[in-house]
């Protein structure tokens, strides 16, 4: 049994969802989303809150169950407040900067790392050491964040890297005499 499809989804003010045709959309202030509702469950508006549930006792409804009601949760979040994750990197001569509609990194290769924003993510660096990735998807927003960490992740001898804000790098002892 679920313990996370259980709890209807409550609606903050200014956001409204709609179901038609198996599509599930959420609209506030900041944009709107969409996703497809599995035939697996079925999403019942009431007095404002959104319940999902499971049109039968099978594992796979059940799974969906909770997993449809979490990502209502992300869908209703991302359209009111919104998500934003900060990237900091560290290293002797490490910058980052957004040029237009790319956000140019030196991450001490012989060139500049380039990479394209998305639409629907806003990056913005108010240090150069520091990115901030801002976006209504939250699949997105964590998706951009990974990307950008994978052109050079933090190595475990100096730590030299980009990372997430307080993120825990677990380092190693350097070579000895």
């Amino acid at each position: 049994m679920s313990r996370v499809g259980k709890y209807p989804v409550p609606l903050p003010q200014g956001v409204s969802i709609t179901v038609v045709d198996g599509i599930l959309t959420a609209k506030g202030k900041l944009g709107e989303l969409t996703m497809p509702v599995s035939e697996r469950v079925e999403a019942k508006l009431e007095d404002g809150k959104l319940a999902v549930i499971p049109r039968n006792k099978e594992a796979a409804s059940r799974m969906m169950w909770g997993t449809t009601r979490a990502n209502v949760a992300n869908m209703v979040e991302g359209v009111s407040k919104g998500y934003a994750k900060v990237l900091e990197i560290t290293g002797t001569g490490f910058r980052a900067s957004v040029q237009g509609s790319n956000l140019v990194m030196n991450l001490g290769f012989s060139h500049d790392v380039v990479f394209a924003v998305p639409p629907g993510i806003k990056i913005s660096c108010e240090k150069p050491t520091l990115i901030k990735v801002e976006g209504i998807d939250k699949r997105l927003v964590g998706q951009v964040c990974a990307e950008i960490r994978a052109f050079r992740p933090p190595e475990p001898y100096k730590g030299k890297g980009v990372k997430f804000e307080g993120e825990a790098i677990r380092r190693k002892e350097g070579k000895k005499k």
